[in-house]
């Protein structure tokens, strides 16, 4: 039998069976620009798998900020770094979660099955790096990349190419949709509350989470509630405030209340005072929302420049900052005193390696965890919740754009 060179988005192919070419959304650079310009729909070749590679028959994709930034080619050129790497390709395939069925395995592949329905993390990295082959964490490796952001052929595609360790159980609860929009952020959340000992969640700690209504932010909660901690939520608009309840925070903070945000003045200066002002008066707010006057043991940041003055200052003796982002800027300004005389750690944080991903799938396997699924959108609007997402229109929680699974509400049983 002559195998078809492309099928149609939702058209199964023979299970196992890898036509030439395939559907995909692709960013070049001659198109850099804002998200509806620089994601265009095309049929590309299908992707070779190497001995250690799985291909991935995506029927949903989760949608994340990495790829608004490679749309832009800012702050990195991503076409261009891997063509300086030796990759031949000038487009970019892009996205980082996926929900889908294994269709071909590379000849060391031993733990996963063609059929097999599975959900993919963003862990990539050189199977033969030599610290990762020492059994230290992969994600301190230097060959460490994004998948779908860093590395090509994504989610977007209609057969993702990833590596044998991505591949996750799927929950069979969740539909395609649910299940291709939360690994990143899920993983991403776990390794910053559970990856850096002795800095992590245990019962009754308290843990600041800030942007508690976005993707990440939202999985964070419920990571910290199904740890036994009290997650206090910081929102930016009184709408999100019952939603953060009903994903597990136990209080929740409005920062629009307070108005010292931004870098810290200078501690000799007359603002100093008032600016200190704001921030003991944030720090009361947080022990009114966990009903004692108890600090946060973590602080989990992305925010950056316009909140981590604060965010060093109300962390608990002793506690953690953690952060994986600089969504309001990179130049950070604190009072170094409260931080070394009372101990406390600033720690930064990156994706998740094999183990994080597979805890923080197993809490979303027993129903603890739950994707945060708030919009779901056709294949052809790709560019269209990337650019809701540039512009910050974007509904709370995750966003998903179904690929092969060309109907809402399918794949759970």
């Amino acid at each position: 039998m002559t195998t078809k060179q492309l099928y149609d988005l939702g058209d199964i192919p023979p299970l196992g069976e890898v036509p030439e070419k395939m559907h995909a959304f692709v960013v070049r650079q001659d198109r850099f620009g804002e998200p509806t310009k620089s994601w265009q729909r095309e049929v590309i070749d299908t992707p070779k798998i190497g001995p250690k590679d799985v291909l991935v028959y995506v029927m949903a994709t989760g949608i994340n900020y990495n790829n608004v930034w490679a749309g832009l080619g800012f702050p990195v050129d991503v076409i261009k770094d891997r063509q300086k790497k030796g990759e031949p390709e000038d487009f970019h395939a892009g996205g980082s979660d996926a929900s889908g069925i294994v269709w071909a395995v590379g000849e060391d592949v031993d733990d996963v099955k063609i059929g097999e329905e599975v959900v993919v993390h963003s862990g990539w990295w050189e199977p033969e790096d030599p610290w990762v082959l020492s059994g230290k964490d992969p994600m301190l490796a230097t060959s460490v990349r994004i998948w779908g952001y860093q590395t090509n052929y994504g989610s977007y595609c209609q057969f993702a190419r990833a590596q044998s360790h991505q591949i996750k159980k799927k929950p069979a609860h969740l539909t395609w949709e649910e299940a291709g929009c939360y690994m990143l952020c899920a993983s991403t959340a776990y390794r910053q509350l559970m990856g850096w000992a002795p800095h992590t969640v245990e019962k009754g700690d308290v843990v600041l989470v800030w942007g508690a209504a976005g993707g990440l932010g939202a999985l964070a909660l419920q990571i910290v509630s199904a740890l036994g901690g009290k997650a206090v939520a910081v929102i930016s608009d009184e709408d999100k405030r019952q939603f953060c309840l009903d994903k597990g925070a136990v209080g929740v903070i409005n920062r629009k209340d307070f108005d010292h945000w931004g870098p810290m003045p200078d501690t000799a200066s007359p603002e100093y005072k008032a600016w200190m002002g704001g921030v003991r008066s944030f720090g009361k707010a947080i022990w009114e929302a966990v009903g004692e006057r108890k600090n946060p043991k973590i602080v989990f940041e992305h925010p950056g420049e316009s909140t981590l003055p604060t965010s060093g200052f109300v962390c608990e003796t002793g506690g953690m900052v953690v952060i994986c982002a600089g969504t309001t800027g990179y130049n950070i300004t604190m009072d170094l005193r409260y931080h070394w005389m009372m101990q406390k750690r600033l720690q930064g944080s990156h994706l998740a390696n094999d183990v994080q991903a597979e805890a923080v799938n197993e809490l979303v396997l027993a129903g603890k965890v739950d994707p945060c699924l708030s919009g779901t959108f056709s294949f052809d609007e790709i560019g269209h919740a990337h650019q809701l997402m540039h512009d910050n229109k974007h509904p709370y929680g995750n966003m998903a754009c179904l690929v092969n699974a060309t109907e809402k509400g399918k794949g759970a049983s």
